[in-house]
C-alpha cells in the first residue's frame, strides 16, 4: 500500500525538491558568516606572522647588541680560575686569603650527596634545560606574587655561572640579557658537568671562600670530598644567602638551612627518608665556630679595593702587601669587644668602630664593629654620623687663619641668633675665655661665634681641604658638627696635625705582586700636598694637648709622650667620638648604635676616650717618645706676630654681630 507525503504547513503549495525562501537565508547567513570567519582568522594569522617576524628580529637585534657589548675576556676566560690573593701585613704575617678558591676540585672527585644537595636546592631540572628553566621561572613569579615578595629566584645554575663570570654587579636590563645570552652560549660551549664544576668552584660560600673546596677546608677543615652529608647540605644551603645563613654567623639559622636542604633532596628523590633522618640526628659540627682572626674587617676592605688597583683584567695569584699592624689590629679588635661586652647594656651601647692611621695615612688598625661574626658591615668606612664636637677642629684652625690666636679671648655666653639657640654642655657658661681654653672644654658657644668670624664657608672649605669629603652644610651648625662624616674621614683629616701639616690620604695596601715576585703595584709615597702652614698647625696642637691636660679628654691622656685629640658629643648621646694623635700616629674612635638610639649619657670623654688610650699604648708599643709638630712657643710667637694688630678689629666685627665683647677689650 502507497503512503502519500503529507505537505506540511511552510511547505504547501511549493514543488518538491525547492527549498523555503528563509532556509535559503539561513544558509547564506551561514555561509556569510564562515566567511567572514576564515577573513577574521586569516587576517589574525597574517598579522600575528607579520608581527611575530618583527619580534624575531627586534629579538635577534637585541641579542646581538648585548653579544657585542659582552665583555671579551668573559667569553675567552671562561674556564680559568679566579686567583688567589693572600694578604699579609706589615711584618709579612699572613692575614687571610680572600676572594679565592683554594684548589680546584673535579667534579668526579666530589661526594654524589654533595652535587645532589646543589642540584634539588638550586636547580632540579639542571640536566633537562637549556640555561633557562621556564617552568622553575614560572614557579618563582608564582610564589612571589603570592608572598608579595621575592622568596625564590628562578636563576639556573648556567645563569649563575654566567652572573659570576661578569666583572661588575649592576643590576639593569642589559645586564640580565647579557646574563641569558652568556647562559645560552655556556650551554652550547660546555657540557653539564662542566658548568656545574666551574660553578661549584667559583661560587660563593661566605666568610670570604669562593668555591666548594675552600668553603669545605674553612668550616669543617676538611676537603670538599670528605663532606657528609650534613655537611653538604650545609654547604649547598649557604648558596640562596651567604652571608646570612654563614655557620660562623649564625649556626643555628644554618643549621635551619641545612634541614631544608635535606627536605629538598627527599623530595627529589635522591636521598631516602632514612638517610635524610640520620643527617638531621648529626647535624654539622663547624671547626672553630667563631671564625674570628681580628683581621677580617681588613681583608674585606683590601679585597674590594683590588680591582680599583689592579684592573679586571688581571688572572695571576697575587700576594697584596698592606699596611697592617698584626698586632695592633688582634689588640684593637679585643680591646672594642671586649669594651662593649663589658658596658652595653649599662650604657645602652651596641656598636663602635676604631681606625688607626700613620701620620702618612697607612691604615695599622681598622675595627668595623663589634663583631665581625654578628656584622660584616664595616662601619669605618662606610657608616655617615653626626661627629658633634669632633668637628670643631676644622673650626678653631680657620679661625686661627682668619687671624686669630689660641690666646685670643671670646666670650662664652647664651646665644640667640634668629631663634636659635645653641647650649653648652649642663648649659654652663664661663665668660671670657680663651680660645685654648674653649676647645680644651669643648664650649659651643664659642665655636658658633668662631663660624660667624670666620665664615661658614671657609670653615666647610677647611674640613674639605684637611679630607673630609662627605656633604657639609654651609649653616652656623656646622660649628657643632651636624653634618655626617665617616671616622675614616675624620681621623685622616687630624692627620696632618700630627704630620706637620701635609695631607695624608689613607690607604691600605701598599703593594702587589705575584707569586713569582713581579710587582704589579707599588705605591707612591712622594709629592704630600701641604694643606696647614706649620704656625697653624703648632696653635691647633698647644690648644688641642690641653683637650688631654685640662679639658674633656684627660681620661685619653699619654702619660709618657705628647699627645692631642678631641672629643665629640652628639645630641640626646647618640654618637660618642674622640679622635686624637701623637708624632707616630692618628687614631680614632666611635661608639653609638646602628639605629641611632640614644645611649645612657655616653660622651667623647668616656668609654672612647678609655678605648683610644688602651689601643694607642699598644700601637705605641715599640717606639720612642716625640714632640708633635711645630711646638708651642714658636707656633704663638708666629700668630701673634701676624694677629696682635688685628685683633681689636676682630673683636669688633663679632661685637658688631652679637655684642659678645665690648669695643675696647
Amino acid at each position: 500500500m502507497l503512503r502519500t507525503r503529507k505537505t506540511s504547513k511552510r511547505t504547501k503549495g511549493r514543488p518538491p525538491g525547492r527549498p523555503s525562501r528563509s532556509a535559503g537565508k539561513r544558509r547564506s547567513s551561514k555561509r556569510t558568516r564562515n566567511g567572514k570567519s576564515r577573513t577574521v582568522l586569516g587576517g589574525l594569522v597574517y598579522w600575528g606572522s607579520v608581527l611575530g617576524i618583527w619580534a624575531l628580529i627586534a629579538l635577534g637585534g637585541v641579542l646581538a647588541y648585548v653579544t657585542l657589548t659582552m665583555p671579551a675576556d668573559v667569553m675567552a676566560n671562561i674556564k680559568l680560575r679566579p686567583p688567589n690573593v693572600t694578604l699579609v701585613g706589615s711584618d709579612g704575617t699572613v692575614l687571610a686569603e680572600r676572594g679565592l678558591r683554594r684548589g680546584y676540585i673535579r667534579l668526579k672527585h666530589m661526594p654524589r650527596h654533595l652535587i645532589d644537595a646543589v642540584l634539588a636546592t638550586e636547580d632540579r631540572r639542571f640536566r633537562a634545560h637549556f640555561g633557562i628553566d621556564p617552568i622553575g621561572l614560572m614557579r618563582a613569579m608564582v610564589k612571589n606574587a603570592k608572598a608579595g615578595t621575592i622568596v625564590e629566584g628562578g636563576s639556573t645554575i648556567t645563569q649563575q655561572l654566567a652572573k659570576n663570570l661578569f666583572l661588575t654587579p649592576e643590576r639593569t636590563v642589559t645586564r640580565k640579557m647579557q646574563e641569558v645570552v652568556l647562559a645560552f652560549w655556556l650551554e652550547t660551549q660546555l657540557s653539564k658537568n662542566e658548568i656545574l664544576e666551574s660553578y661549584l668552584n667559583r661560587v660563593y660560600f661566605g666568610a670570604g671562600t669562593h668555591g666548594v673546596e675552600a668553603a669545605a677546608k674553612r668550616y669543617f677543615g676538611k676537603s670538599a670530598r670528605n663532606v657528609t652529608v650534613a655537611e653538604a647540605a650545609l654547604l649547598a644551603g649557604l648558596l640562596k644567602a651567604p652571608s646570612k645563613y654563614a655557620p660562623t654567623r649564625n649556626p643555628r639559622l644554618a643549621e635551619q638551612r641545612a634541614s631544608i636542604v635535606i627536605a629538598n633532596m627527599v623530595d627529589a628523590e635522591l636521598l631516602t627518608s632514612k638517610q635524610a633522618m640520620a643527617a638531621i640526628s648529626e647535624p654539622a659540627e663547624v671547626r672553630n665556630p667563631s671564625g674570628i682572626t681580628g683581621y677580617e674587617y681588613a681583608a674585606d676592605w683590601v679585597v674590594e679595593i683590588l680591582p680599583r688597583l689592579l684592573g679586571a683584567e688581571h688572572r695571576s695569584d697575587v700576594i697584596v702587601e698592606t699596611t697592617i699592624d698584626p698586632v695592633l689590629q688582634r689588640e684593637a679588635q679585643r680591646i672594642v669587644s671586649q669594651t662593649l661586652d663589658s658596658h652595653s647594656d649599662r650604657v645602652n651601647a651596641n656598636q663602635a668602630a676604631a681606625l688607626v692611621l700613620d701620620t702618612g695615612g697607612g691604615v695599622k688598625a681598622i675595627v668595623g664593629g663589634r663583631s665581625y661574626r654578628e656584622s660584616q658591615y664595616n662601619r669605618v668606612i662606610r657608616s655617615r654620623r653626626q661627629p658633634g664636637s669632633a668637628f670643631k677642629p676644622f673650626v678653631y684652625l680657620a679661625a686661627l687663619e682668619s687671624g686669630l690666636t689660641p690666646d685670643t679671648l671670646v666670650r662664652d655666653a647664651p646665644l640667640n641668633i634668629n631663634g636659635w639657640r645653641p647650649k653648652n654642655y649642663k648649659n654652663k657658661y664661663r665668660g671670657r675665655i680663651t680660645m685654648r681654653e674653649a676647645l680644651a672644654n669643648s664650649v659651643n658657644t664659642v665655636a658658633v661665634r668662631l663660624t660667624l668670624e670666620a665664615g661658614r664657608w671657609r670653615v666647610a672649605r677647611t674640613a674639605r681641604r684637611l679630607g673630609i669629603e662627605s656633604d657639609i652644610q654651609k649653616n652656623l651648625s656646622i660649628a657643632l658638627g651636624t653634618s655626617e662624616v665617616t671616622l675614616l674621614e675624620l681621623v685622616s683629616a687630624y692627620a696632618p696635625f700630627a704630620n706637620g701639616g701635609y695631607i695624608a690620604t689613607p690607604h691600605i695596601v701598599n703593594r702587589i705582586q705575584t707569586s713569582e715576585g713581579k710587582i704589579l703595584y707599588q705605591r707612591r709615597t712622594t709629592g704630600r700636598p701641604r694643606a696647614v702652614a706649620l704656625p697653624y698647625v703648632a696653635a691647633m696642637n698647644d690648644m688641642m694637648s690641653a683637650t688631654m691636660v685640662a679639658g674633656t679628654a684627660r681620661r685619653a691622656a699619654l702619660t709618657d709622650r705628647p699627645a692631642a685629640g678631641k672629643t665629640g658629643t652628639t645630641q640626646n648621646f647618640r654618637d660618642a667620638w674622640f679622635v686624637g694623635y701623637t708624632a707616630h700616629y692618628v687614631a680614632g674612635v666611635w661608639i653609638g648604635n646602628d639605629d641611632s638610639k640614644p645611649m645612657k649619657r655616653v660622651t667623647g670623654g668616656s668609654l672612647p676616650a678609655g678605648m683610644w688610650k688602651d689601643i694607642m699604648l699598644t700601637a705605641h708599643r715599640q717606639t720612642q717618645a716625640a714632640s708633635l709638630p711645630g711646638g708651642r712657643q714658636p707656633a704663638l710667637a708666629q700668630s701673634r706676630a701676624v694677629t696682635d694688630q688685628p685683633q681689636k678689629n676682630k673683636r669688633s666685627l663679632i661685637d658688631r654681630v652679637l655684642g659678645v665683647l665690648s669695643p675696647n677689650s
